[in-house]
């Protein structure tokens, strides 16, 4: 149980109301608050003084949350950062857990989302530096964070699960930003003959380039200012087990070159030592880049990808799994209810439908946090329209979109799906156009991967320079 007292919390806004509503509460709750409202003061006080989480606005002057979140990763990336947003900012905050932050909350605040959010990112910081003094349990049981889907996609991925658990191959795990690449690589982890060894995780994407050698493969004291002693890397620490790299992309050449000699010899030096070390690893890895464009591109080692490619685990994101999406709502809200000690029991069918006409650029995670806030919120037993955010209760329904459609036309009426088809095929053409029929740019201004794209093109018969 985390004692606050012992947590030192900074909060860096420019609104000076919410920093003062924010220290008060906290302050209440136990906690060690400190406020600044720069960057730069905030960042000079990181390095005097023992933080422990850090709560910051997304919009700063001078500078965005991300800025400061990599900077505070760079310093100390034990430091636990939160990113508070406003809701046309989703997809931005989106971007910060790729760069390392423990999750976001959006305007207005909640004392209890907050403070949940809070004990939820300490937690996992205890977690994270205790790791090294409990890798040897003999057990390393997860409590899933999610069920299995009745999608063909979910279907699919569960038996490729149970295929490859078995052996002791490399597998990559493709997919966006919070479709559960963490929670495959663990489920392959507890079906395998390793799951009494320990499962050690490693966000390549938040490690700082001149620390990345040092946590992946550890290092001996004095090896560079502030090694005060020797550090067990991940690889050691996973030794027996499973070893974790989620997006792999983002290592260095330098550390390719290591990561390249651990997977074929099994053996690692740690930095500034002379003795190399035999491991005995098995390394799942995840990205939500194209591994093969980088290594077109020279910025991803091929041998590795070739390494790493005996199997490919695709994860598709929400938006193409609708039927997912109600199994998943109700999972994620009895978590909610029991997280908030409240009895919703359900969702009414306005917000099943809005749920299934979103996007989710934030996928799984998204609908979790939504979920949470809008159990927060709710007064009833149902979650209704008035508890979701302005991005779905905006979004105009496939019904009232048909209406509008026969009057502007003065026809009959066509189907759904052919007025589906047809938005998406404009918004795809006028996409490529604008981008020069540039496949890359014009998937990633869609928020799609490639693969996706191309699919989309072959179904709605889109023809490059149409």
């Amino acid at each position: 149980m985390i004692k606050p007292a012992s947590r030192s919390i900074l909060i860096i806004d420019g609104d000076e109301s919410i920093s003062i509503k924010l220290n008060k509460y906290l302050s209440k709750k136990g906690f060690n608050v400190l406020v600044e409202d720069s960057v730069q003061s905030a960042l000079s006080l990181i390095k005097k003084e023992k933080i422990d989480l850090v709560i910051t606005d997304f919009e700063l002057a001078k500078y965005t949350g991300i800025e400061l979140l990599q900077k505070v990763k760079i310093y100390n990336p034990a430091i636990q950062v939160i990113i508070v947003t406003a809701y046309a900012e989703i997809r931005l905050a989106v971007e910060a857990l790729k760069k390392g932050a423990f999750d976001y909350v959006t305007k207005p605040l909640f004392p209890d989302e907050i403070l949940d959010t809070i004990n939820n990112a300490l937690e996992a910081r205890l977690e994270a530096l205790e790791q090294p003094k409990v890798s040897n349990r003999k057990s390393n049981k997860v409590v899933p964070k999610y069920i299995n889907g009745s999608s063909y996609q979910s279907q699919l991925v569960e038996k490729h699960i149970d295929l490859i658990a078995p052996t002791d191959m490399s597998v990559i795990i493709s997919g966006e930003t919070g479709t559960g690449k963490e929670y495959v690589a663990r489920r392959i982890h507890m079906k395998s003959k390793r799951n009494n060894m320990p499962f050690v995780a490693v966000d390549c994407g938040t490690l700082p380039h001149e620390l990345a050698g040092s946590e992946l493969f550890g290092h001996v004291k004095g090896a560079f200012t502030g090694a005060l002693s020797d550090h067990k890397g991940c690889f050691e620490r996973a030794h027996g087990g499973t070893l974790f790299l989620d997006e792999i992309g983002n290592l260095s050449y330098e550390n390719q070159v290591q990561l390249l000699r651990a997977l074929q010899e099994g053996v690692i030096r740690p930095v500034g030592g002379s003795k190399e070390i035999r491991v005995n690893v098995r390394v799942l890895v995840a990205t939500n880049e194209d591994l093969k464009m980088l290594v077109e591109k020279g910025n991803f080692r091929e041998d590795i990808y070739h390494r790493l490619n005996e199997f490919k685990i695709d994860l598709a994101p929400l938006r193409e799994r609708n039927e997912d999406i109600e199994i998943f709502a109700a999972h994620f809200l009895k978590l909610a209810n029991t997280k908030l000690k409240k009895n919703i029991t359900g969702f009414s069918v306005d917000v099943l439908e809005k749920f299934k006409m979103y996007d989710w650029p934030g996928n799984l995670r998204e609908l979790q946090n939504m979920i949470k806030r809008a159990v927060l919120i709710c007064k009833s037993d149902k979650i209704e329209i008035s508890c979701l955010p302005p991005e779905i209760t905006q979004l105009k329904s496939f019904n009232d979109l048909s209406t509008s459609i026969m009057v502007a036309n003065g026809t009959e009426a066509i189907s759904l799906r052919e007025i589906t088809e047809r938005a998406e095929r404009g918004a795809i053409l006028e996409v490529l156009r604008q981008t020069d029929y540039n496949k890359t740019k014009t998937a990633s201004l869609l928020q799609i991967d490639r693969k996706t794209l191309y699919n989309k093109m072959k179904s709605l018969k889109i023809v490059e320079n149409a």
